[in-house]
């Protein structure tokens, strides 16, 4: 893992969930990935996202700590830390 690259440490992995935790500080990412599943992201500190997509588009956005969003399986994008300070969420994988 490069400096550039967010830390992921699994929690929990069993027949029904998957469940990461992400660790950026600013400027990390999460490298180009493609969503196998159906997820839920909860934030744990406020984050500030820069979302890259296939199309070559950017999209930024803001999640409030303990504020959480879901989206379907097939989403592809590189996620990066686009704030100031370090941001923590949690990801759980429906399976």
């Amino acid at each position: 893992m490069n400096d550039m690259t967010c830390t992921a440490t699994q929690l929990i992995d069993d027949p029904r969930t998957r469940v990461t935790r992400f660790d950026f500080e600013p400027g990390q990412q999460t490298g180009w990935h493609t969503h196998a599943m159906d997820y839920v992201i909860t934030a744990v500190t406020d984050c500030h996202m820069r979302l890259e997509h296939p199309d070559g588009t950017t999209t930024e956005t803001h999640v409030p700590a303990g504020m959480a969003y879901r989206r379907d399986k097939g989403v592809q994008h590189n996620v990066i830390n686009a704030g100031a300070a370090q941001m923590s969420f949690v990801e759980v994988e429906l399976k």
